[in-house]
């Protein structure tokens, strides 16, 4: 499934993205108020066993973790944001929200990492939450 240069993929089959064109619209809103361009970006979902494997062989971390992002280059981006549906069910749970909402905030998450937002330390950490919530407004999903 795709749209001009946003493309969903399935390690999981039994997982399927609702409204992709809209997700897509979205996404690429995203990159306009960010001033930034895009040429192709694979969002891949799959298992925790499978991101889990990914995340062992590229960056040697022995951990489950909710998205792993790919960029192949930054200007303009392209790159591909692995997710975990397993992490994103458990962490809904875990935080007490709609399974979607988490969706869209990891997936918004890996769109911010391909432009070039890090968090690695606390202040990193709590700019890539304001993005986060800033762009998931856009789809009335930010926490009030």
């Amino acid at each position: 499934m795709s749209d001009e240069g946003i493309h969903y993929y399935n390690e999981d089959s039994t997982f399927k993205l609702e409204h992709p064109q809209i997700i897509s619209h979205w996404i690429k809103s995203v990159f306009s108020e960010e001033d930034c361009a895009f040429v192709t970006i694979n969002f891949i979902y799959c298992s925790d066993t499978y991101l889990h494997e990914l995340n062992m062989k590229y960056l040697q971390h022995d951990t489950l973790t909710d998205v792993i992002t790919f960029a192949y280059s930054k200007a303009p981006v392209e790159g591909d944001v692995f997710i975990s549906i397993d992490r994103i069910i458990e962490n809904a749970k875990k935080f007490k929200v709609e399974t979607l909402t988490e969706l869209y905030r990891v997936m918004v998450h890996g769109v911010l990492h391909l432009i070039g937002y890090n968090d690695k330390t606390e202040e990193e950490q709590k700019l890539m939450r304001s993005m986060e919530n800033k762009y998931l407004l856009l789809l009335n999903l930010a926490p009030n």
